[in-house]
């Protein structure tokens, strides 16, 4: 397998910078996730170390080696394309067996190499068939064997599920997880989805507009983001956000919320906030609690709308100025009802408000 690195990468399209000064390293036998907006530089990155990108200044390097200067065919890396990209007049078999025959291994070694990829795949009793008579899955699972029949150094996956029914999705990732494990293969995945990041990632690089925001393992990411975009593009529903001013002393404080309305919190949870700071405060919507009677900590309000979601239900109420929304289990409130709402402090994060960056607590 192999370890990559990404050094100082930039890129430009004509006088467009998609890419901004790149540094990353990925582990020998590391998943990980490039997560993203489409247009933020991710499939770019994947590109790049690919070998079908070149870079405008930097390095690659794979195994200690600098390929950035490499034809895309001399750095030993797969590619598994949105797309399935399969031969319509091969059988699968030949499909798989294609970059076999293309650097001349003998009939014997093929036929090894395509069994034990297709039955590590599952896909042993479709060998025969034409990819016209394949499931989408099947198809992508064709795709994957190809990539990975001749052992390359890295597996490299655009959005390799996208194009797949809910349902599918859900089996492919479980597949894609269950294969990394069993061959520990170096893995560099691209998505825009969330779910698919944080069921699959070792790590997740979260991109936006050509720059690393956050590198991480999913529960790192999801529990502490680093910036405003992070703790907004991952999880759903999205992050609470909201203007806040932090009133009170040391022993304890006040959340402001507007027109009079504020949630206390003990002093200790915004000590780490300087004086006077325009802050936002951050809060998951499982961080917002609501109860039907009164509380310590607890201001009333009213609930203004209910979505169901089968599992739970997403409940809006207001605040001041502000909507929060929050998670509960079904049936709990009905729209329009009395509640009291509160916040858990262990999980309120604080941005600053001008640069959007996380306010971390010193201890």
């Amino acid at each position: 397998m192999a370890r990559i690195e990404l050094r100082s990468i930039q890129k430009f399209f004509g006088a467009v910078q998609v890419l901004k000064d790149v540094n990353l390293t990925i582990e020998d036998g590391e998943f990980v996730v490039m997560l993203g907006q489409s247009g933020c530089g991710k499939t770019t990155t994947l590109r790049a170390i690919a070998g079908l990108e070149t870079v405008s200044s930097g390095t690659i390097s794979i195994d200690g080696r600098e390929v950035q200067d490499l034809r895309a065919a001399d750095r030993d890396i797969a590619f598994v394309f949105q797309s399935f990209s399969l031969y319509p007049h091969m059988t699968v078999y030949e499909n798989i067996a294609f970059p076999l025959r293309a650097v001349g291994m003998s009939q014997d070694q093929r036929e090894a190499a395509v069994r034990e990829v297709a039955k590590v795949l599952g896909i042993e009793r479709l060998l025969n068939r034409k990819p016209s008579a394949l499931s989408g899955g099947d198809m992508q699972r064709v795709a994957i064997g190809r990539a990975l029949v001749r052992r390359p150094k890295a597996l490299l996956m655009d959005e390799p599920i996208g194009a797949l029914d809910a349902k599918l999705r859900e089996q492919m990732r479980a597949e894609i997880k269950r294969l990394h494990i069993a061959r520990n293969s170096t893995s560099v995945y691209v998505t825009h989805d969330q779910i698919e990041a944080m069921s699959l990632a070792d790590r997740i690089v979260v991109m936006h507009g050509g720059l690393l925001q956050q590198v991480g393992a999913p529960e790192e990411v999801y529990n502490r983001p680093a910036n405003l975009f992070v703790a907004q593009f991952v999880g759903s529903p999205v992050m609470n956000v909201s203007g806040v001013a932090i009133e009170g002393g040391a022993g304890a404080a006040v959340l402001s919320f507007g027109q009079g309305a504020g949630i206390p919190v003990a002093g200790g949870h915004v000590g780490h906030i300087p004086g006077g700071k325009a802050v936002k405060l951050g809060i998951r919507p499982e961080a917002v609690l609501l109860r039907h009677e009164p509380g310590e900590g607890f201001v009333e309000t009213t609930t203004t709308n209910v979505e169901p979601l089968g599992s739970h239900e997403i409940v809006d109420v207001r605040l001041g100025e502000t909507t929060l929304r929050a998670r509960v289990e079904p049936g709990f409130v009905a729209d329009g009802q009395r509640v009291w709402v509160g916040l858990d402090p262990q999980r309120a994060h604080f941005f600053d408000g001008e640069t959007g960056l996380a306010l971390r607590r010193t201890a």
